[in-house]
């Protein structure tokens, strides 16, 4: 069968490798999503650019380079349990389900968790949860979590989601000012309670970690 994203597919991962994307779980999990899937159909000639593209409910799809720069800092091993706050498009969560045993997704947007999960389900990735709610308050139900990724910025380290982590756990989330840069940030929870180790990746621009479950959409 005929793909007509197989050039831009392999140029969009030769984009990831130039740019230091050398794990090759990471790779192969990029090249098996179809990221043109996620996208509005208007937005499919762009979806392998390496740039955020918008989506319903005035929300984006995270830059390609992001997306995988943050899943690389993650180290994801295949029995890893994965909460993601910020379901979005869902094509994070694909990724990760090519990546961990369980993922579970949170997202306040009853439209677009509806989507992402019809779009999951297409691509036959059964590992993955996707729940409407307040991503600030993560998925007590479910944890603990081995790894948690946060897709929209916190002016602080939200404890909420700490708390939910595993010991030697590790959360990658932006951190920073509503409306400005951010820095991407991977925490390590210590063994024992014995502290966070912080540490900083990369300036990132996100859109706002905002508490409560959207009202209408």
């Amino acid at each position: 069968m005929h793909d007509p994203f197989a050039e831009e597919r392999m140029q969009f991962l030769l984009t990831m490798r130039r740019r230091g994307i050398n794990d090759i779980r990471v790779l192969r999990a990029l090249e098996l999503v179809p990221r043109e899937k996620f996208v509005e159909p208007e937005q499919a000639a762009y979806a392998y650019g390496d740039h955020a593209l918008p989506i319903e409910c005035g929300q984006t799809i995270s830059q390609p380079y992001v997306v995988a720069a943050m899943t690389e800092a993650l180290e994801l091993e295949p029995n890893h349990k994965v909460l993601e706050i910020g379901t979005g498009s869902g094509y994070q969560a694909a990724i990760l389900a090519h990546l961990a045993g369980e993922v579970v997704t949170v997202e306040r947007y009853r439209t677009l968790a509806e989507q992402a999960e019809r779009r999951l389900r297409d691509l036959e990735l059964d590992n993955v949860t996707v729940i409407v709610g307040d991503g600030s308050l993560g998925a007590p139900d479910h944890a603990p979590f081995d790894r948690i990724i946060v897709t929209a910025a916190s002016p602080d380290v939200p404890e909420a989601l700490l708390d939910q982590l595993v010991d030697g756990g590790m959360m990658i989330v932006p951190i920073g000012p509503v409306n400005g840069l951010q820095s991407l940030v991977r925490l390590r929870k210590k063994s024992g309670g014995k502290g966070i180790e912080r540490e900083e990746l990369m300036a990132v621009r996100f859109v706002p970690l905002v508490p409560g479950k959207a009202a209408a959409l």
